[in-house]
């Protein structure tokens, strides 16, 4: 799936649902597996927030030719919070992450995040 030929409609696209579900317009830039937004909201549960984004990038990607009518999101999701002192290096990380997970995946990153804080991983949960 050629990720980059759809990444500006997509973040075009993902800002507007957001927008429509009551949300912030955040910085998303999302690579060929997976979206990364900065901040879904306070006023609807995450796990909605969530499965209504995936909606709606689920249908509209379909679209975009057919390299992707065989798109499909994993079955769970991820979450973390960011301290407001840490929101400028997230931010700075969310838009180059395009070329960051060229030279380490989403996934050992992850995994390295959890070792960082102690936390134990389990690799059923990291990706499916």
């Amino acid at each position: 799936m050629d990720a980059g030929r759809v990444r500006v409609p997509v973040n075009a696209y993902l800002a507007a649902v957001l927008k429509y579900l009551g949300r912030p317009a955040v910085p998303i830039n999302p690579v060929a597996d997976y979206v990364q937004p900065l901040a879904l909201g306070r006023t609807v549960a995450l796990s909605t927030a969530v499965e209504q984004l995936k909606q709606a990038w689920s249908k509209w990607i379909k679209t975009q030719g057919p390299d992707f009518a065989g798109f499909a999101w994993q079955a769970g999701y991820g979450t973390s919070s960011v301290s407001a002192s840490n929101l400028t290096p997230v931010r700075r990380y969310i838009a180059r992450q395009p070329a960051h997970h060229r030279v380490r995946t989403f996934e050992d990153e992850i995994r390295a995040l959890l070792e960082r804080h102690g936390v134990a991983c389990d690799e059923r949960y990291v990706c499916d």
